[in-house]
């Protein structure tokens, strides 16, 4: 279906960028280290080896089990202790350690001191078997947590290895490697078959064909031909190619991905907020009733016997511990964002998982958004005595001074003939079109807004017309008219159907014409569109949708939609053909440009979420069903850590599950 879209001119200044990437991979490969002082996903000791005096530890609890409850064998308290006390040190040695440096900074409200005051306290009543186990299988539980974590980062940081370390150009005729960062804008680079694009440009080879996954979360290869965009990140499928750079290494909107996931990592969610402030109260307050288990029975229990109180009050701190919550929660976070980086979607940061999932309303631009930006002339209509060449001319020369679509198409159609016309005060007047000096006369290029603006008459069957229509004055006279069609993605409808089927109200605001918006909108299924908006109606339409209280997430692509997409409550950027000032506006951006990815983001929220809220879930209903267990005497240390580092085992693995859904 070939519809239009709105000639409304593109803002030529862009906002400052907010950072660049250093060329040295190294220095992103930063860890995440949680407010505890833990690193989970930091560099662990690799495979069973690294991991000896666990195992070993591992290996003399079993043992000593086996022989007391196998064969009857019970060995005196001396023997014990000689077995056990090193068996404790081998697998809690980096526990110990952590909470005395954690101590001597005044702070006991921590997981570390927790664990330590149980198990050294089992070991004080002579529990020397199930002080070990509480250690042992704590520590177990932190290298399953280190593992998944660092896991779940595995599909972000993968993206760090797809930029390559050098890239061939061609300078005073030969062919040199160099860093990429070294290369400058106009450079011709040559990338070899199987070789990753280094650096952003355009193809001057006649044609050549790319995997584009990295960037797009789409492994289906993409022709491409003389005089088209080729991307940092793609890889060259099947013979060399030449591109002429168009972005410095810094720059190229691979750098600017890469810059956009390391950020998301660092941006909390409002629920690990939640679980951190939660943990910060909720340690002291265990601690607090640990003691009150072993202290208050003394003044209600006739027979009250300090050790039987004690070893509840240890039941208690260990079964508490809440690393269970801090692991699994940022685990499912990091979970998300990876599966949506997977699949061409980049969330800026934890929280945009949460928000997303609250969206109820979906405001959408037309050009570059729900349609492909790609525009073809239909029709050329003079007036005034001037003839089709002419008009053309004159009107693709002042258009070639603007980047938006229409304008791009118009001066295509032109062709060679505009070479060597003088054009002079070229103005771009946002939501009209462009004004200026062509050949000593003054011309008008843009919609029936600009006509009037300036008091020029027209003809009004213009009004009528169901494309977009680039109307052209010279000399304060109306004189013809170019249309313009441009065409509707292939998954648009379906997306907008799939929004509906999620309870999602439909919103397009476009600045063409009201007949070609509704066009437009009827044919998607579009619940309400509203034309004729200059960028600051947009806004205004957005504000007047959130004075309802409704969630907006606003889908734009323009340098114009950046103050709508900042309004928004999710603003989301066309990646592809997006404008630089509107990807760094957004909170979220979809690569490879197709509407059905805005549906894709909703769920990846939407399950993010679920599995995170399962995880409190279970977490707290265990933790409080053992707690009320342990304080009466029921639950046993065994069962305690075995409850504690279950759930946290059960949570990862709830986690985990979120990068293998498939979309």
């Amino acid at each position: 279906m070939q519809l239009s879209n709105h000639h409304s001119g593109c803002c030529s200044t862009e906002e400052p960028k907010k950072g660049t990437i250093n060329n040295q991979k190294d220095n992103h490969q930063h860890e995440h280290s949680d407010d505890d002082g833990h690193h989970h996903g930091a560099e662990e000791p690799s495979g069973l080896i690294g991991h000896w005096p666990l195992l070993t530890s591992l290996a003399i609890i079993v043992v000593m089990m086996v022989l007391e409850y196998g064969f009857g064998i019970v060995f005196n308290n001396i023997i014990q202790l000689a077995v056990f006390v090193p068996a404790y040190l081998l697998a809690g040695y980096n526990v110990l350690a952590l909470a005395f440096r954690k101590a001597i900074r005044l702070d006991f409200f921590n997981e570390f001191f927790l664990m330590s005051v149980a198990t050294i306290g089992a070991f004080a009543i002579g529990s020397y078997s199930e002080g070990v186990a509480v250690m042992v299988f704590y520590s177990i539980g932190e290298w399953f947590q280190d593992s998944a974590v660092s896991n779940a980062k595995r599909s972000i940081k993968a993206l760090l290895d797809i930029r390559p370390d050098s890239v061939d150009v061609i300078r005073d005729g030969k062919v040199i490697n160099v860093l990429p960062a070294a290369v400058q804008i106009d450079e011709i680079i040559q990338v070899k078959p199987g070789e990753k694009v280094a650096l952003d440009g355009v193809l001057i080879s006649e044609k050549a064909t790319f995997n584009t996954a990295a960037l797009t979360g789409e492994s289906k290869p993409d022709n491409k031909e003389t005089g088209e965009t080729v991307l940092a990140g793609m890889i060259n499928l099947n013979q060399l190619a030449e591109l002429k750079v168009t972005a410095l290494f810094k720059d190229s909107k691979l750098s600017k991905i890469l810059e956009m996931v390391q950020d998301a990592t660092a941006r909390k969610s409002q629920t690990q907020l939640f679980i951190s402030r939660f943990a910060k109260v909720y340690t002291p307050i265990v601690f607090l009733l640990a003691v009150l288990v072993v202290a208050v029975p003394y003044f209600f229990v006739a027979d009250y016997n300090f050790s039987d109180w004690l070893y509840r009050g240890l039941v208690f701190l260990v079964i508490s511990c809440p690393c269970a919550l801090v692991v699994s929660i940022p685990l499912g976070y990091f979970g998300g964002i990876g599966l949506a980086s997977k699949n061409g979607i980049l969330f800026k940061g934890s929280n945009f998982l949460d928000v997303i999932t609250t969206v109820n309303t979906v405001v959408m631009d037309k050009t570059g958004t729900l349609t492909k930006g790609v525009f073809d002339v239909q029709q050329v209509i003079t007036a005034n005595g001037y003839n089709e060449k002419e008009l053309v001319r004159i009107a693709a020369a002042l258009e070639s001074k603007s980047t938006h679509p229409i304008a791009l198409a118009v001066k295509q159609y032109a062709g060679d003939i505009i070479s060597e016309i003088k054009t002079d005060k070229v103005e771009e007047i946002a939501g009209h079109g462009l004004k200026g000096i062509v050949d000593g006369k003054e011309v008008l290029a843009g919609n029936a807004k600009l006509l009037k603006k300036f008091n020029v008459a027209y003809d009004n069957a213009i009004n009528e017309i169901t494309d977009s229509v680039v109307v052209i004055a010279i000399d304060n006279s109306y004189t013809g008219y170019i249309t313009i069609a441009d065409e509707v993605k292939e998954d648009a409808k379906q997306a907008i159907a799939d929004m509906h089927a999620l309870s999602i109200k439909t919103v397009m605001l476009s600045g063409d014409k009201q007949s070609v918006v509704s066009k437009v909108a009827s044919f998607l299924g579009i619940d309400e569109a509203f034309g004729d908006l200059l960028p600051e109606n947009k806004v205004q339409k957005v504000q007047e949708l959130k004075d309802k209280s409704l969630k907006i997430a606003f889908i734009g692509d323009g340098v114009n939609d950046a103050p709508v997409v900042a309004l928004a409550d999710a603003g989301i950027a066309m990646g592809g053909l997006g404008s630089d000032a509107t990807i760094e506006t957004a909170d979220i951006v979809i690569q490879n440009d197709q509407p059905s990815k805005i549906v894709t983001a909703i769920k990846i929220g939407k399950i993010t979420r679920s599995i995170v809220w399962q995880n409190i879930s279970l977490a707290m209903i265990v933790k409080v069903a053992v707690l009320i267990l342990g304080a009466g005497g029921i639950a046993t240390l065994w069962e305690a850590v075995i409850a504690d580092v279950g759930v946290a085992l059960l949570a990862i693995l709830n986690a985990v599950r979120i990068q293998n859904i498939k979309f």
